[in-house]
Parts: structure tokens; C-alpha cells; sequence
């Protein structure tokens, strides 16, 4: 997909809603279709800002906590780094159908497909959904996006690096009938219209509820009480639930996350645990069929229990439960915030020059990348190695500096950043020290 098509403010604003015209957002060719998702990271952080502003106003506090929101952060920032080497795998594959199995071709510019393409994304988008939260290893991917105990705006930026390589399967109908270049647009929207349904400020929408999926529906999807659980699948339209029996309205105060908290802000164990647990019940289960079943039944099948699970084994909520919480300090916790918004600005100019950059400078990025949300996750958890992790960063960085691996957005920052990493290096390098002193 291509960069050059320009967004305007109002309709970057729009995008986010899924209010664009068919007239402004029809290309003939899948390189003519905008990165919307690239082109809407501005729209995201304006978003979060003000829900922060909005909830520390009305009700004294910020929308979301430091280590959670991070978390969050760091797993978008991974899920996006694979798009840096190839093309969207859910993209790929519809390419390949089309132009080889395709039984025929809907005009490209016409309203008609695009409103098509706008239901047939979200219908497939539903049971893509449901069958991530029903089939065991399928819920490996998605669990990442449910493993957060806040719901704000920075939860629908913690989505899964191996969803994607499910999830295709539900489009493939579509690309029948549907050219490529008009459901990319659609498969874009309905990523983006589900990012401002995570919060807490938006209450009840009156009879919009009746027809798409809002603030409140989506709530009961992230909700880990009995009544929440595999419910409100819907994409952009909550219709497809009330048709099929899942749906469920908002009821008694949800509390979110995993029925079972994983207790973690490291970034591997959030993507990948589930995965490790699936390996290991694998091979400890008897017999083909029950192997068979913990893979593709639900994740609460046992032998002898129905495709799902049993409803009474969900834990109840009390409402007394505290969300995880890792015991760094207001300062160490300012000092990862510093340093995931420095990555950041090295992830977003990446993006941004991808085309002229070596595959290896591509690689060493990619790397840095990873270390420092893999480091920042240590650090917020007072590990015993996030000294040693730190230094080893902070030096990595230096060197991929002077050897001009990276790069600033402001040329004007070069020697303030050496100083800054430098001071970390000999600040943590000193700390692993007295770390290994101690321990011997």
C-alpha cells in the first residue's frame, strides 16, 4: 500500500469514525490505497491525551496506569515492526485468491461495492472474533489484546504479532468477488473505528447501540465477569451479535482482563504465553483426539467437558480485586516513559523512511526496537537483570548512533541524546555493579 495519497484533518477525524465517502476512499490498484493505520498514529496519541486530560478532570485521576499503559504501547510497537519487511499477510493472501480463484469482479469505484465490501469485512471480522476467543490456538493470538486489567484507549493498542496469520482465513470469501484495492480501505476502517470504543468516559449511546458496536458493548467484550465472557464480537456493527446470540448487554460494573491474570508487563510473556501453556498441555494430554482438542476446542476444554469449557469453573468476581501492578517509582517510571517515547521517535522515522533504508539498518532498528520495550518491561518490574539489560541498551544505542544506524527527527538533538545515553550507561553500568557486589 502506498503513502502518497494526503489526509486532511477532517478526514483523519473521520476515519477514525468510519464516516469516509466511497467517492474519497476508491482506488483502483492496491498500491494507490493509503497506510491509514500509518497516517492515524497522530489521531491516536490526540486521542489519548485527551482522554487523559477529560478523566483527570472529571474524576481526578488519568484514565490509565504508567506500566499498564506502556505495556499496551509496547505491544502495538510489535505487532506493527513485521509490516517493516513484508506486506500485511491478511493483504497477501487475499491477493493471491483473487487473482487466482476469483469467480468475478465488482467495479472497483462504485458505491454499491464499497458498502458491500463495509459488510462483508465486518460480518467476516465477527466470526474471525468469535472463533479467536472459541478455538484454543487461535486464543493464543488474540489473549494479548485481553491480558489488560485497565480499559482505556491505550488497551486497543495491545494487539497480537501472530493474529494476522488466523485471521485472513475470514476474508477469503470476499476476495471472490471483492478487488483487493477496496477491502485494504475496509480492512483499515474497521481496525480504526474500534480504537475510540476503548474507554470508560463514553457512557450509553442511546439508540446508535441498537445498531453498532460502542463503548458499552465493547466494555461486556473486555469484561472477565461470568456474564461478559464470549460475548460482543462485533467489529463496527453490533448487529452480526444480536443475530447470532452473543450479544450482551453492559450490565453490573465489568472488571477486564483475562479470566486467569498472567501478572506480567514483559512483552514476550504478554504475546507468547499462552502459546508456551498450549506446548506444555499438548504434550501431557493423552491420545490424538484430546491433542486434537486442546488446540482447536476452547480454552477452558478439559476431557469430559463440552467444546467451551464449563461456565461455573470461570472465576467469580468479587469486585475486590486489585490489578497487577509492578513496584517501580514515580522516577523510574518517568525515566521508561522518557525513553519509550526517544524509541518512538526512532519507530515512527523508520516507518517513515523504510524505502531508502538498508535491509540490515532495517534489522539493527528492528532490534533496538525490541530491546528497549523488552528492558522497559524489566525495569517496571524491578527484575534482577534489568540493570545489566538497561546497560547493555543504553550502550547498543551509542553504538548504532556514532555508526549513524539511527537517527533523529531533530538533527539538533545529536549531542543532547549521546549525553543523555551516556549518563544512563555509567548510571546502570554502576548499578549492575553493586547489584553483583551484593549478591556475591
Amino acid at each position: 500500500m502506498g503513502d502518497q495519497e494526503v489526509i486532511s484533518f477532517s478526514q483523519g477525524i473521520r476515519m477514525m469514525f468510519y464516516v469516509m465517502k466511497p467517492n474519497e476512499t476508491s482506488f483502483q490498484s492496491i498500491e494507490e490505497v493509503p497506510d491509514y493505520v500509518k497516517k492515524a498514529t497522530p489521531f491516536f496519541i490526540s486521542l489519548l491525551l485527551l482522554e487523559f486530560l477529560v478523566s483527570w478532570i472529571h474524576q481526578g485521576k488519568p484514565a490509565s496506569r504508567v506500566d499498564d499503559a506502556l505495556t499496551s504501547l509496547s505491544a502495538g510497537v510489535l505487532s506493527r515492526l513485521p509490516s517493516l519487511f513484508f506486506r500485511s499477510f491478511e493483504i497477501s493472501s487475499y491477493i493471491y485468491i483473487w487473482e487466482n480463484f476469483r469467480l468475478f469482479g465488482l467495479p472497483w469505484d462504485s458505491p454499491w461495492t464499497w458498502y458491500l465490501t463495509f459488510l462483508g469485512v465486518d460480518f467476516g471480522y465477527y466470526w474471525f472474533h468469535r472463533m479467536a476467543h472459541e478455538v484454543n490456538i487461535m486464543w493464543a493470538g488474540h489473549q494479548t489484546h485481553h491480558s489488560s486489567e485497565d480499559y482505556n484507549l491505550s488497551t486497543a493498542l495491545r494487539q497480537s504479532v501472530i493474529q494476522i496469520y488466523t485471521s485472513w482465513i475470514f476474508y477469503c470469501p470476499l476476495a471472490c468477488f471483492i478487488p483487493p484495492s477496496v477491502f485494504a480501505v475496509h480492512l483499515q476502517f474497521n481496525l480504526l473505528y474500534q480504537f475510540w470504543i476503548h474507554t470508560e468516559l463514553i457512557d450509553h449511546l442511546g439508540p446508535l447501540e441498537l445498531i453498532l458496536n460502542t463503548p458499552s458493548h465493547h466494555r461486556v467484550h473486555h469484561g472477565r465477569n461470568r456474564y461478559c465472557i464470549d460475548k460482543n464480537y462485533g467489529g463496527t456493527l453490533i448487529i452480526w451479535d444480536r443475530i447470532f446470540g452473543t450479544f450482551e448487554a453492559e450490565k453490573e460494573k465489568v472488571l477486564y482482563g483475562l479470566t486467569h491474570p498472567i501478572n506480567t508487563f514483559e512483552p514476550f510473556k504478554v504475546q507468547f504465553h499462552h502459546l508456551v501453556d498450549i506446548w506444555t498441555t499438548f504434550w501431557i494430554t493423552p491420545g490424538f483426539t484430546d491433542k486434537f482438542s486442546v488446540l482447536f476446542k476452547g480454552p477452558g476444554w478439559g476431557p469430559g467437558k463440552p467444546r467451551l469449557g464449563l461456565p461455573e469453573e470461570i472465576p467469580e468476581v468479587t469486585g475486590k480485586e486489585v490489578p497487577f501492578s509492578a513496584a517501580a517509582s514515580g522516577s523510574l517510571q518517568l525515566y521508561t516513559i522518557i525513553h519509550f517515547v526517544i524509541m518512538l521517535g526512532f519507530y515512527e522515522e523508520t516507518f517513515s523512511g523504510k524505502a531508502t533504508l538498508t535491509q540490515i539498518t532495517l534489522l539493527l532498528r528492528i532490534c533496538y526496537i525490541i530491546l528497549t520495550i523488552t528492558s522497559i518491561g524489566f525495569l517496571i518490574e524491578k527484575r534482577p537483570r534489568a540493570a545489566i539489560m538497561e546497560t547493555a541498551r543504553c550502550s547498543i544505542f551509542l553504538m548504532l548512533y556514532r555508526f549513524g544506524f539511527l537517527k533523529p527527527f531533530f538533527p539538533a538533538l545529536t549531542a543532547a541524546l549521546e549525553i543523555v545515553f551516556s549518563i544512563c550507561v555509567s548510571f546502570w553500568g554502576a548499578r549492575t555493579v553493586l547489584e553483583f557486589r551484593r549478591s556475591s
